[in-house]
């Protein structure tokens, strides 16, 4: 499985957060599939630490890359056609970070894991966090 992480997603699988289901859980951790964290991740997450309503302990520059290499995940640029593709997306979701991974996950064929029930709206396969 090739698997796209939504920042609540990311966060809760760096913090080991038990609102983190078993089954995406597993999925993250399982050395088979093939994980990508996308740059709308990285930057949803630099703006809500740079806004003080997030905390990481460290600054998120130091934090991502690290913690992206450790955990074996994927970087995954975006790219003018992502970009572009938001355009056609329905209004199922207003906000800019979700419907970029949204776009990237149907663009790339990738299962975007996600807790956000407004995610399942859109033609997209998904893995419930």
């Amino acid at each position: 499985m090739t698997l796209l992480l939504d920042t609540h997603v990311l966060l809760w699988w760096l913090d080991d957060s038990p609102r983190l289901g078993a089954r995406a859980r597993a999925a993250i951790a399982d050395p088979d599939n093939t994980v990508w964290v996308s740059a709308a991740t990285a930057w949803e997450i630099a703006i809500k630490t740079g806004l003080g309503r997030l905390e990481l302990g460290e600054p998120p520059e130091d934090v991502l890359p690290r913690e992206i290499e450790r955990g074996g995940f994927r970087p995954l640029a975006i790219s003018v056609e992502h970009a572009l593709a938001v355009r056609a997306l329905p209004l199922h979701h207003r906000d800019p970070f979700d419907r970029m991974l949204v776009a990237q996950a149907m663009l790339e064929d990738l299962t975007l894991v996600t807790r956000d029930e407004n995610i399942a709206k859109y033609e997209v396969a998904t893995l419930l966090a």
